[in-house]
């Protein structure tokens, strides 16, 4: 009774009377009918359909999966099976080539069953395998581990795609690897019929090394070209489960690209040195028969200036026309004068590293040296230089205001060349890449920056 007489009184006292009360009650429920029906009908997190099951299941279903359609959800497990598909396989592959090297590669070296040379030759870059891997498996290990310790189940914040194209410089090192794979088997066989120890030691391993999983060593060599082959493959099932506006939707596409380009590349090759087997077939579309041919460049390229792989920096790439003009005088006459001729040119910045790994993804440090890499169209299945590399350093840049669709590049002592693209914008923009490079690098550099100072110390006497 006291309880009543005290809620009466702070009734009153609040000024609500007892029909706007109920008014109050009447909306509150309203408002809470409104809330529900929302909920039972709110929309996907991921793709904004209103398909949501009406009951949702607190107990066994987190607010984040509650707030899935049936679809997603779906495609959401899917892509999280396939990203762990992709690194647990990686973990499988890495494995076995710590295999190759601890079960056969040393103890055959211990051993002395073959030459420093015969190993070589049978086992290739395996180290170099190994270290990609090693590099590459943790990257993608740590990017699952913080997903997991910031609650993303569903592994939606790993990208894949973008951890593969920061590690796209192992594509040379399988296609190495897979280049030597036809003589690597076929000095094992001959080394096998001629040393009996070393049939022993691989018959013995076969049989008696439970690592080995009865498995012989041809079957571990295969390891690296299973493993090349598959990634378009795996790179595709995640693809097919990642929406179009995920972050690492547009850099899978372009692993997949990357990957399958390589490949292609691979099999000319080793169509052009005459093996029988070929890696797995793909279809070869306008795009990446170019890119195709954008990697015979860049190896040409490479192997003409003789730098380390992962020091260099592609800047830019494509056809250009070039001409060498006979005297200075060709400005006054116009480009028309000069007779122009396609050429496939490349611009190449060695850059040094400023950490000790090339694997990690660290800031370059300052430019070493650039060039400019100058190379005829194809002629009988292969590309030829039309001179030696130009060093920026070297050279100097300029254009002319009468005539804005060319540039011209002077080797100091040597030659000059009139280079123009098809398209004006492009020109001005190799032109601005080129003359950055040779600002930066040019021994005249010095000389130019004095020039103010000297104008400035010097006495002016006028009448």
């Amino acid at each position: 009774a006291t309880r009543t007489k005290s809620a009466d009184v702070e009734r009153a006292d609040s000024g609500i009377g007892q029909m706007p009360a109920r008014k109050w009650r009447s909306r509150a429920s309203e408002t809470l009918s409104s809330l529900q029906a929302w909920e039972a009908h709110r929309p996907c997190t991921d793709c904004g359909e209103r398909d949501l099951p009406v009951e949702t299941d607190v107990q066994n279903c987190n607010q984040r999966r509650a707030d899935l359609c049936e679809k997603c959800h779906k495609r959401r497990t899917e892509r999280k099976e396939s990203v762990l598909e992709f690194v647990n396989t990686e973990a499988s592959y890495g494995e076995d080539l710590r295999i190759i090297k601890e079960e056969f590669y040393l103890p055959m070296q211990a051993a002395g069953l073959l030459s420093q040379e015969q190993l070589q030759g049978i086992f290739s870059n395996i180290q170099e395998l190994i270290d990609l891997n090693e590099n590459f498996l943790e990257i993608l290990q740590e990017e699952i581990d913080q997903a997991f310790d910031q609650g993303d189940d569903d592994l939606m914040t790993v990208c894949i795609g973008e951890i593969f194209l920061e590690f796209v410089n192992m594509l040379p090192a399988f296609q190495t690897y897979c280049l030597q794979q036809s003589s690597s088997v076929n000095m094992l066989n001959a080394l096998e019929k001629e040393k009996e120890l070393l049939r022993i030691f691989l018959n013995v391993s076969q049989n008696d090394n439970t690592a080995l999983r009865r498995m012989n060593l041809r079957s571990f060599l295969m390891a690296p070209l299973q493993r090349v082959t598959k990634y378009p493959l795996l790179l595709s099932r995640i693809i097919k489960a990642t929406t179009e506006y995920h972050p690492d939707h547009s850099s899978l596409r372009e692993a997949k690209s990357r990957i399958e380009s390589h490949l292609e590349h691979i099999n000319m090759k080793t169509k052009q040195e005459g093996n029988t087997w070929t890696l797995r077939s793909f279809r070869q579309d306008s795009k990446k028969k170019r890119e195709v041919i954008n990697i015979e460049m860049r190896e040409t390229a490479l192997k003409t200036v003789g730098w380390l792989r992962e020091e260099t920096r592609f800047v830019m790439e494509g056809s250009l026309q070039l001409a060498q003009p006979p005297d200075g005088q060709w400005v006054k006459k116009g480009s028309k004068t000069l007779k122009f001729q396609n050429m496939q040119v490349l611009l190449l910045v060695n850059m040094k590293r400023v950490s000790e790994s090339s694997l990690e993804s660290a800031e370059p440090g300052p430019v070493k040296d650039a060039v400019l890499v100058l190379i005829r169209d194809k002629n009988n299945g292969k590309f030829h230089l039309l001179r030696e590399p130009l060093r920026l350093s070297n050279c100097i840049v300029s254009t002319d205001p009468d005539c804005d669709d060319t540039f011209e590049l002077i080797e100091i002592r040597r030659e000059a060349f009139v280079f123009r693209d098809s398209d004006r914008a492009r020109t001005h923009h190799w032109f601005r890449q080129i003359r950055r490079y040779s600002r930066e690098l040019g021994s005249w550099k010095k000389r130019r920056n004095a020039l103010p100072n000297i104008m400035i110390s010097t006495p002016h006497t006028r009448p």
